[in-house]
């Protein structure tokens, strides 16, 4: 997992480098906002010259997902104080949902926060130094790195889709959604994204609302 995220995190830092952010803002959103495909959707945005409020509502729908992840891992966490609550839930990501998932039966405090800030310390590490060294390294590493949110994206979509033809059907349906909206510019660009995330989370809902029968 922490060699997973190396990669993307110096990506991010070239980005934001290339974005015009400083190193502050740069180190100050891998440490505190911590969603890697939120800030690399962020970015483009702020590059586009998005207003605050519509980057913060743009965000907050891509990660909705943590909202479900959090709940889950709730439920192993009976015996652990409820005042680190707090930090468990900053540090869950796609990545360490996954991996505490699979090791429920081991989920004490020291094990999970162990997961927890070896990935976000890799991930605040590897952003400054994509920051700082980015551009040393070759322009072909540097654009394959540049791959890294489309493979974020790509991880987080074939992971579901593997078993559950509805989330097929369902990105098919977002897919189309959006190149309609895209194409024929209805909105103007971010808020596109935006109404995207929304109407492909309505028609999700139909999909799923029977979500416990058996496919």
């Amino acid at each position: 997992m922490l060699l997973g995220y190396l990669p993307i995190a110096i990506s991010f830092g070239l980005l934001s480098k290339n974005a015009g952010l400083t190193l502050r803002d740069t180190f100050f959103m891998s440490f505190f906002v911590y969603a890697g495909a939120s800030q690399f959707m962020a970015v483009d945005l702020i590059v586009q010259g998005l207003t605050t409020s519509s980057i913060i509502l743009a965000t907050f729908l891509l990660n909705l997902r943590h909202f479900m992840m959090s709940a889950s891992l709730s439920l192993s966490f009976k015996n652990i104080d409820k005042k680190y609550m707090p930090l468990l839930a900053f540090g869950i990501t796609d990545e360490t949902f996954s991996l505490a998932s699979f090791n429920k039966e081991k989920l004490s405090l020291p094990f999970t926060l162990t997961i927890f800030i070896a990935a976000h310390g890799m991930w605040w590490t590897g952003s400054i130094l994509g920051y700082l060294v980015g551009e040393i390294l070759p322009k072909s590493l540097q654009s394959s790195l540049s791959i890294g949110l489309y493979a974020m994206f790509a991880g987080l979509l074939f992971s579901q889709v593997k078993g559950d033809k509805k989330i097929l059907i369902l990105s098919l349906i977002s897919m189309g959604i959006y190149y309609l909206i895209y194409k024929f510019e209805i909105i103007g660009s971010g808020w596109d994204i935006i109404l995207g995330i929304i109407l492909s989370s309505l028609v999700g809902s139909f999909i799923f609302k029977n979500r416990g029968e058996k496919i």
